[in-house]
């Protein structure tokens, strides 16, 4: 009788990212996908080397883990593969991708954010361009419990304005009403997952804590940012061609490091949809 073989998996730091030592026939037939499951909770984001995996490969590895979310903004197209690059020959987002220079999770503006992500490179820039991940369930974890008792229960608001004030000089009045007309999203500070854990939903979009004054709600908000960026918390991808990696967004930041634009660098990537709703989960806990 023929017995499965545990995943193995190699830890990259002592807090986040695994290497899985598994070939591609393995990682698409979905054998060791609760495997998976269970690693990027704990990890937050696992990766191959080698594999060389084309776009239907991404679709096929993604689907053994959830269902396929559709990708689509300011009402483009929607598309279950999101080419993330500045080569306007190859994507209309451009413009979206300047945020994926500050730390983030995706889907702060949405009640159910993408649970998570595939992603492969096509073009690598010569130099920069890794991409880095934080682990918020062991940032959380890691807290004083002084800390956490002040945390829980806060809620923030995420707007576009703080989004694009982190990456445009000197905007203007046009562009802050611009950003304004969004609005706002709610969010608690912590997420409480329905797996019993915590997780710290902070990213580049959460402007203020909602029951504080500015000045009380900068210095948490800078307190706490200092708090995950330590490099204990921090996993940096250096991409190789043929690498494919999974990340859990509910439990990560993630951010691109400093490449030149016009490198014509491209990831592909496509997104689980979201099972966990941020808020409901805090509501119910």
């Amino acid at each position: 009788m023929e017995m499965d073989m545990a995943l193995n998996a190699v830890n990259a730091t002592p807090n986040v990212g695994s290497e899985l030592r598994i070939n591609k026939a393995d990682l698409l037939s979905g054998t060791y996908a609760d495997e998976i499951a269970a690693l990027l909770e704990a990890r937050s984001v696992v990766f191959a080397r080698g594999l060389e995996f084309s776009d239907e490969d991404l679709h096929t590895l993604a689907a053994t883990l959830g269902d396929i979310r559709l990708d689509g903004k300011d009402g483009r197209k929607k598309d279950s593969l999101m080419k993330v690059t500045f080569d306007k020959k190859h994507s209309e987002l451009t413009e979206y991708f300047w945020g994926t220079f500050t730390w983030h999770f995706d889907g702060a503006w949405e009640d159910v954010p993408p649970r998570a992500s595939v992603l492969t490179p096509r073009v690598l820039a010569p130099t920069g361009g890794e991409t880095e991940f934080i682990n918020t369930y062991a940032a959380y974890d890691a807290l004083p419990d002084d800390r956490k008792r002040q945390l829980d229960g806060l809620m923030t608001a995420h707007t576009m304005v703080e989004t694009y004030r982190r990456i445009v000089d000197n905007p203007t009045e046009e562009q802050i009403r611009d950003w304004r007309g969004y609005g706002e999203k709610i969010h608690p500070l912590i997420w409480h997952h329905r797996s019993g854990l915590k997780s710290i939903a902070l990213s580049n979009s959460t402007e203020y804590v909602v029951s504080m004054d500015r000045a009380e709600s900068d210095e948490l908000l800078k307190w706490l940012a200092d708090w995950v960026e330590q490099r204990r918390f921090v996993y940096t991808h250096v991409w190789q061609m043929g690498d494919v990696l999974i990340w859990n967004n509910t439990g990560t930041m993630h951010r691109a490091a400093p490449y030149d634009v016009d490198s014509g660098r491209r990831l592909h990537r496509v997104t689980l949809q979201g099972v966990e709703p941020l808020a409901a989960e805090m509501a119910a806990a």
